[in-house]
């Protein structure tokens, strides 16, 4: 599929299947992650794969923990593929996802956030790409705080001067894949 199509097949999933993405898959989605654009070419962030679902349930547990509803911008996100701002039901931020990416990137550097995002979007391309389903979740920040989510950066060997930025969920599509919505108009312009 050409770049440009693979962009616009891309949806971002939150219904998966009970089964696992293969070990390989995942390394070559971390690989395109540390391939990403990055601030002065500095290959500061860090990214943890985690391939066991029971974990993945309880790192996505943490993720909804704190999730603060009054900070969002609006209520809805979609039918075929809800998320935690449609049903505060949900208990995990993960959405059953089997596996998950975590990345991290250094707390006080000025484009740490940037970075971070640009890791995780070459990483949804690169699953979409082998036919895995995923999806870039926030709340990074608020995820390992406590003594639970400190475990793991302890566990994992997480520097003390890194933050979780962001998250990429990865597992197969349950259900139909969405299709693309229509574009919102007037949201690009060409100055000459």
């Amino acid at each position: 599929m050409e770049l440009l199509e693979l962009m616009k097949y891309r949806r971002s999933i939150r219904k998966y299947q009970d089964r696992q993405i293969s070990r390989d898959d995942m390394e070559t989605i971390i690989e395109a992650g540390i391939y990403a654009p990055n601030a002065g070419g500095g290959q500061r962030s860090i990214i943890v794969g985690v391939r066991n679902a029971e974990l993945t349930e309880k790192i996505g547990r943490l993720n909804v923990a704190r999730f603060d509803r009054l900070r969002l911008s609006g209520s809805y996100v979609s039918v075929e593929q809800p998320s935690i701002i449609d049903d505060p039901t949900m208990k995990s931020g993960f959405y059953g996802a089997p596996a998950v990416c975590v990345v991290f990137a250094m707390k006080n550097f000025l484009y740490s956030i940037p970075d971070a995002f640009c890791c995780a979007e070459n990483m949804v391309l690169m699953a979409a790409e082998l036919g895995i389903s995923s999806c870039i979740i926030a709340r990074g920040e608020e995820t390992f705080t406590g003594e639970s989510g400190e475990t793991f950066l302890k566990e994992w060997s997480i520097p003390e001067n890194y933050i979780a930025r962001c998250f990429v969920t990865l597992g197969y599509c349950d259900g139909e894949y969405p299709q693309s919505k229509p574009r919102k108009a007037q949201r690009s312009k060409i100055i000459e």
